[in-house]
């Protein structure tokens, strides 16, 4: 970090890959990694480790504090935050799919009574013209709102 001021959302990389002294007077050590600067003080930085030595993403809320000059030693990094595989935001993605899906069950099962009735809508709506003779607006109306009661109650139970 030489040059500049250290500021919140900075991101910074133990130099040389090795433990740095968190202090004159500490004998811990920060682990390798990357670091997002969380906070400045007039002698020191307060930093939150965010990333492995190799730079991937990492949620290990260690939090350590570091004098301010020796954190001109430390090297620039880039946020770990863009630069996950693939394979793991599939997998997140996927994941999040699954919780989201989960949830909105959780709800519908809430009130089971009244989602009876909004799917019933729903299906009245879409399939009603082959059984009931009404205006097609009627049953776009009621397919709507079934559609809204699903996702109502999905979404607050």
């Amino acid at each position: 970090m030489t040059g500049r001021d250290p500021s919140v959302y900075d991101h910074v990389r133990v130099p040389g890959g090795s433990g740095a002294s968190v202090s004159d007077d500490a004998d811990t050590d920060l682990a390798p990694g990357v670091y997002r600067v969380v906070g400045t003080a007039d002698s020191s930085v307060t930093l939150l480790r965010v990333g492995d030595a190799d730079g991937h993403r990492v949620n290990t809320g260690e939090v350590a504090t570091v004098d301010r000059d020796a954190l001109t030693g430390f090297e620039p990094a880039d946020n770990p935050d863009g630069n996950r595989p693939l394979g793991e935001k599939a997998r997140r993605f996927a994941e999040s799919v699954v919780w989201n899906l989960r949830a909105f069950v959780a709800g519908l099962l809430a009130r089971p009574a009244l989602a009876v009735v909004a799917l019933a809508l729903v299906v009245v709506g879409h399939q009603g013209h082959r059984v009931l003779s009404v205006p097609e607006s009627w049953l776009t109306a009621v397919y709507f709102l079934g559609v809204f009661a699903v996702v109502y109650l999905g979404a607050r139970g």
